[in-house]
C-alpha cells in the first residue's frame, strides 16, 4: 500500500515472474472482493485503487486478499472488456460537460465542472503523493488554475482533450491475452487413455507421466513421448517447418502441438502439462513479452521526469513578474496534450487503417520499432513458402505413359485421399494437366502412413512412399537409384507409382516459392533494410537453394525452436534491430525475442499470439507494406514532434514574458493542439496505405 484515506486505498503492484501481466483481470478480480465498492487501474504507475467500505474491510485486509487473488481465474471475456467501456463513458461525459455547461448558471457551471474534472484532480493529487511530478499533475494544475478563474470552457476543453486521448488508448489495447488463456491450456481439454486395457476419456490436466494417451485422426497431440503402436501419418510443420507429414510407429518420437492427419497411435506420455515443448515454448514467449513491457514502462517514466521543466518556468516568471497571470499562462502552455495525444492518435489512425488493408498492429510501439528494424529474418515453410506442396517432377519410365498420363493415374487413386497434402498436391496438379484424363479403377485401399492402393484393368496400382512401394509390395528399383537419388539431393519429397508390379514413375513434390516473395525482398531492401537472413528448422541444401533464389545474405539451417531465438539474441547483441517473421510454434520465441516480430495470416495460434504485428491476409507482400507504413508514420509523427515543439515554444516564452493572458495562451494553446490533430489525422490517412 503506498497510500490511503478513509474509504480508499491505492496499491502498488507487480506481477510475479512467469505470470501474464493482464490489469483488467486484476481490477475484475479486485472489485469482487468483500467490501470493495469500486477497483481502477493506474496502469502506467502500476497501482489499483480501490474504494471500500470501512465496515467490512481494511487495507490490510485488502492487502492480504490481494495476494491470493488468482486474477486470470477470475476473469471473464465481459470484464476484460470493462476498461473500454469505462473509457468511452468518460468521454462522453466529458464531452456533454463541454457544450452543455455554458447554458447553465454561473453556479452550477462551476459545480458540473469539478465534477467533471474530480477524477483527474483525484489522480493527479494521488500522483504527487506518491510518484511527485508527473504529467497527470501538470494536468491537474492547469485544470484547477482555470477553474479557480472560472474559465470553465478552458477546463472542460482540456478535460476532454485528455478523456479522448485514455479512450482511443484503452480501446486499442492489444488484445492477444485471451488468446493467450486460451494456448495456455491443453489444445483440447479431454484427452483419451488406455486405463486397464480399456480407452478412457479425461480431463487432460489429470494425464500423468506413464500414461498410455491414444491420439487420433485430426488430434493434436497433447503430450510428448514415444509411439507404443499404431501407424500414423503426423503434421510437425508448426515444430520443425517440415511440410511434408512425418510417418510415425513404434518407437518412433512424437511432440505435443503436432497434428494427426491420418491413421491412429498409442503414445506413451514422458512429458505432460508444463514440461512438454509446447507449454515450455509459451512460458519462454511469455517470460520475453513481460521483458518488453518493463522496458516500455521506463520510457514512461523518463517522459514524466521531463515534467518539471513546466513548473520551473512558472514558478520563474511569477518570481520575476510577481504576476499570477503569467504563471497560469505557462501551464495552460504545457507540452503534454499536443505531445501525449498527436502521437498516439497518429498511431492509432494508422493502425486502424492497417487493419483495414490487411495487416494487424498489436501496439503503437510495434510500428516505432519496425521502423528501426535493419535485419530482416524469414522462416521458410509458410512464410517464403506457401506451405503446401505442388507437384515439380513427373518422371514416367514407360514410354506409353507420358508425364501428364503419370500425374492423372496417381490423382485417379489419391483423390479419394484428398484430406492428405501429397494427394492434394497430385489432383491439383491432374487438373491443370491438358486433359485431366482420368482412370477407372477398383475400389481404393489406405495403407496408413504408407499410401494408397487399387486395381486397374487387371493390375494392382499402388502409390507412396519408397519404403511402402520399395520393401513393402516388392517392386524393383535398382534401375532408377539414380534419378531417386538426385531428386532427393535437390531436397524434394518423392512419391512413387507402382504398376502392374514394377516402377511406373515418380511424382517429385516440393514447398512452392510465394510468387512475391522476391519483390517483397526488393521492396524492404528499397527501404533501407541492410540485411535479410532465412533461418528455418528444414535441410541444409534446401535453405541454401532458397536463400541464392531469392538474394538473401544468409541462412541458418536444420535449427531446432531454441537455435533460432539462440541466434535472434546473437544478432541482437552485435546492435541488429531484427524482424522476424514466421508462422510455426517453433518461431514464436524468436518472434518474442526479435525486436519486432511478424506472423502470417495462417500461422500458428501460438505464432499470432506472440507477434506483435499479424498479416490478415495470406500474402507475404504485407510484410513490405507493413515496414513501409511504420516508416511513414513515424515520417507523420516527426512532424507533429516539431510542429508541437516549435509552437509551444513559442507560446510558452510569450506567455512567461507576459504577452500571452491566460485567455489568450489557452486559446492558442488548444488551437494549436486541435491544428496538430488535424495534420496528423490528414497525413495518417495517407499513412494508412503508402502504397496506394
Amino acid at each position: 500500500m503506498v497510500h490511503a484515506i478513509p474509504g480508499r486505498a491505492r496499491f502498488r503492484c507487480l506481477f510475479a515472474a512467469g505470470k501474464r501481466v493482464d490489469w483488467a483481470a486484476l481490477r475484475h478480480a479486485a472489485s469482487l472482493l468483500d467490501g470493495v465498492g469500486s477497483a481502477r487501474v493506474v496502469g502506467r504507475i502500476q497501482c489499483l485503487v480501490l474504494e471500500y467500505d470501512r465496515r467490512v474491510t481494511d487495507e490490510t485486509i485488502l492487502r492480504g486478499s490481494l495476494l491470493a487473488l488468482d486474477p486470470v481465474e477470475r476473469l471473464d471475456e465481459r470484464a476484460a472488456e470493462a476498461n473500454p467501456i469505462g473509457a468511452g463513458r468518460a468521454l462522453a461525459a466529458s464531452l456533454a460537460v463541454l457544450f452543455c455547461a455554458g447554458l447553465l448558471p454561473k453556479p452550477l457551471r462551476f459545480a458540473i465542472s469539478l465534477v467533471a474534472a474530480s477524477p483527474l484532480l483525484r489522480e493527479a493529487a494521488e500522483d504527487l503523493g506518491t510518484d511527485g511530478v508527473t504529467a497527470r499533475v501538470l494536468e491537474g494544475l492547469a485544470v484547477s488554475m482555470s477553474l479557480a478563474r472560472g474559465d470553465y470552457v478552458v477546463a472542460n476543453t482540456t478535460n476532454f482533450l485528455l478523456s479522448l486521448g485514455e479512450y482511443l488508448s484503452e480501446t486499442t489495447t492489444r488484445r492477444s491475452d485471451r488468446l493467450l488463456r486460451g494456448l495456455l491450456q491443453p489444445a483440447s481439454e479431454r484427452v483419451w487413455v488406455l486405463r486397464d486395457g480399456r480407452e478412457v476419456e479425461i480431463d487432460a490436466g489429470s494425464v500423468v507421466i506413464g500414461d498410455t494417451v491414444i491420439v487420433a485422426a485430426g488430434a493434436v497431440v497433447p503430450v510428448d513421448g514415444r509411439a507404443l503402436s499404431g501407424r500414423a501419418s503426423v503434421n510437425e510443420a508448426a515444430l520443425t517447418g517440415e511440410s511434408a507429414p512425418v510417418p510415425k510407429s513404434r518407437g518412433a518420437l512424437v511432440m505435443s502441438g503436432s497434428i494427426v492427419q491420418e491413421g491412429r497411435l498409442a503414445i506413451y506420455a514422458e512429458n505432460v502439462g508444463s514440461e512438454t515443448i509446447t507449454a515450455r515454448i509459451a512460458d519462454y514467449v511469455e517470460r520475453s513479452l513481460a521483458v518488453k513491457g518493463q522496458a516500455q514502462m521506463e520510457s514512461a517514466r523518463l517522459a514524466d521526469r521531463l515534467v518539471p521543466t513546466i513548473l520551473s518556468v512558472a514558478g520563474g516568471a511569477w518570481l520575476v513578474s510577481g504576476d499570477w497571470r503569467r504563471p497560469a499562462s505557462v501551464l495552460q502552455a504545457d507540452y503534454s496534450c499536443a505531445l501525449k495525444l498527436a502521437t498516439p492518435i497518429a498511431f492509432k489512425f494508422a493502425m486502424y487503417g492497417a487493419g483495414r488493408s490487411g495487416i494487424l498492429v498489436k501496439g503503437a510501439d510495434a510500428l516505432e520499432r519496425l521502423a528501426e528494424v535493419d535485419t530482416f529474418i524469414f522462416d521458410k515453410t509458410g512464410t517464403l513458402t506457401t506451405g503446401s506442396l505442388e507437384v515439380v517432377d513427373a518422371i514416367a519410365f514407360d514410354a506409353s505413359f507420358t508425364p501428364e498420363d503419370l500425374i492423372c493415374l496417381a490423382a485417379s487413386i489419391e483423390e479419394h485421399y484428398s484430406f492428405h497434402p501429397l494427394a492434394m498436391a497430385v489432383v491439383e496438379a491432374a487438373r491443370s494437366t491438358t486433359d485431366n484424363r482420368h482412370f477407372d479403377h477398383q475400389e481404393v485401399e489406405f495403407i496408413v502412413a504408407h499410401g494408397v492402393a487399387s486395381v486397374i484393368d487387371g493390375k494392382r496400382i499402388v502409390v507412396g512412399s519408397q519404403h511402402f512401394v520399395e520393401d513393402d509390395e516388392g517392386i524393383d528399383f535398382s534401375e532408377h537409384r539414380a534419378v531417386l537419388d538426385r531428386l532427393y539431393d535437390e531436397g524434394k519429397t518423392v512419391l512413387c507409382v507402382g504398376f502392374g508390379g514394377r516402377l511406373l514413375g515418380i511424382l517429385a513434390l516440393r514447398d512452392r516459392l510465394r510468387d512475391n516473395a522476391a519483390a517483397t525482398i526488393r521492396q524492404l531492401r528499397s527501404l533501407g533494410t541492410k540485411r535479410i537472413l532465412l533461418l528455418t528448422g528444414d535441410r541444409d541444401d534446401r535453405a541454401a537453394e532458397l536463400s541464392m533464389e531469392l538474394g538473401l545474405d544468409g541462412y541458418y539451417a536444420e535449427l531446432l525452436p531454441e537455435d533460432k531465438s539462440r541466434i535472434v539474441d546473437e544478432l541482437n547483441a552485435t546492435g541488429a534491430r531484427i524482424a522476424f517473421v514466421g508462422d510455426g510454434i517453433n518461431d514464436a520465441p524468436a518472434l518474442a525475442r526479435a525486436h519486432v516480430g511478424l506472423a502470417m495470416h495462417r500461422g500458428a495460434d501460438m505464432a499470432r499470439m506472440t507477434a506483435d504485428i499479424v498479416l490478415l491476409e495470406d500474402d507475404i507482400g504485407r510484410v513490405a507494406d507493413a515496414a513501409m507504413l511504420a516508416h511513414e508514420v513515424m515520417r507523420v509523427i516527426s512532424t507533429s514532434f516539431r510542429l508541437t515543439i516549435g509552437l509551444n515554444t513559442s507560446i510558452l516564452l510569450a506567455a512567461a514574458s507576459g504577452m500571452l493572458g491566460p485567455l489568450a495562451t489557452s486559446v492558442l494553446h488548444n488551437g494549436s493542439t486541435i491544428a496538430i490533430l488535424l495534420n496528423v489525422l490528414r497525413q495518417g490517412a495517407g499513412a494508412r496505405n503508402p502504397i496506394g
